[in-house]
């Protein structure tokens, strides 16, 4: 089964972009997802954005319970939480 891609409005403003995670303001899980996604993209070179998803209604019709969720190239990879090694491995892949 195909994973879903993030939305087709967050894709397009995250051209540059190969890591997008979908947040919200005040959420804790949020802040250490960020953490994580800094710290790896910082040491592979890697762009990512950050989404609020109250900005976006089909977002949050979709994703509100699984923030923070984190797509790579387009693709959702992770949701809650950030594993750094799973993320290291799928931003180094085919280097």
């Amino acid at each position: 089964m195909t994973q879903p891609r993030v939305g087709e409005d967050a894709a397009e403003d995250a051209v540059d972009a190969r890591v997008v995670v979908v947040t919200r303001t005040g959420c804790h899980l949020c802040a250490e997802a960020l953490t994580v996604i800094d710290e790896v993209c910082r040491a592979t070179g890697v762009r990512y954005r950050e989404v609020d998803i109250d900005s976006d209604p089909k977002l949050a019709r979709q994703y509100t319970d699984q923030v923070p969720v984190t797509f790579v190239d387009g693709r959702q990879h992770d949701f809650w939480r950030v594993d750094r090694d799973r993320l290291t491995a799928a931003l180094t892949r085919g280097e």
